[in-house]
């Protein structure tokens, strides 16, 4: 019998733990660049999902002893699906600038994150998001259209799956490239590619044409040397005899089909 006055000995037995693999923001070098990756935002669970903690290992990052760039290396951010604002976008540039990095480019699958890069003054590439496809399904849409609401600035770059539209001008040293049409409500100077994917049956429209380039899908053209004495909306389509330039106010789908 035992003896209440005993204590009984306890085993303590060790509970298990669930480890938990959270995602991190990571530096990589590639081809003389700094590829900037944020966690996928699907892949977020907790609340490390939150911009703050995000902000806080980009700074633990970028403090680390251990830094294994140059000055002065360009940064693309890989924002992949996560959405951010230009307040952010701005901190993310401005933290890097104190590291002594210059984010150059935005890649993303958002097209709020991608609008607020290219309102920033950044250089934007806009991914379409992965889908995953039947077998019928072998036809492939365009991404809903881009609209930027600012002049796009010397040195941004601007690529999207879909059809893009400035509203403002597009300066020369700038670039547009969509797979769609090119929309600007403004003076194009800079370089616009429609039908990047190879629809050369893409427009390229602006308020004032004078582009440095005009490119659709495989077909380019420059601008006349001597500049017109009068401007007004005009299209840029492609035709059996290459692309031509055409008022808007005379131009007929008709004409695409010669």
């Amino acid at each position: 019998m035992t003896d209440p006055s005993v204590p009984t000995p306890v085993t303590s037995i060790p509970q298990a733990t669930e480890s938990v693999s959270v995602p991190q923001v990571r530096f990589r070098g590639e081809g003389g660049k700094l590829l900037l990756l944020l966690p996928p935002e699907r892949e977020m669970t907790t609340p490390t999902a939150a911009w703050t903690d995000l902000w806080q290992q980009l700074k633990q990052r970028l403090n680390a002893a251990e830094r294994f760039w140059q000055a002065n290396t360009p940064v693309h951010l890989i924002a992949r699906d996560r959405l951010l604002d230009a307040r952010q976008l701005q901190a993310i540039a401005d933290a890097l600038t104190d590291a002594q990095l210059q984010l150059k480019r935005v890649h993303t699958t958002r097209r709020q994150t991608a609008v607020a890069a290219a309102t920033a003054g950044f250089s934007v590439e806009q991914q379409p998001p992965i889908v995953h496809l039947n077998q019928e399904e072998s036809g492939q849409a365009l991404a809903e259209p881009l609209y930027i609401e600012t002049t796009v600035r010397s040195g941004v770059e601007i690529r999207h799956p879909g059809t893009v539209i400035v509203l403002g001008d597009v300066n020369p040293g700038s670039s547009i490239v969509a797979d769609g049409d090119v929309l600007v409500w403004g003076a194009l100077r800079g370089v616009a590619q429609a039908g990047a994917a190879g629809n050369s049956r893409c427009l390229i429209l602006a308020l004032r044409m004078e582009p440095t380039q005009i490119r659709i899908a495989d077909f380019m053209a420059r601008a006349p040397q001597t500049p017109p004495d009068q401007y007004w909306p005009e299209v840029a389509y492609v035709t059996g005899d290459g692309i031509r330039i055409a008022k808007a106010s005379d131009f007929s789908r008709e004409a695409l089909l010669e």
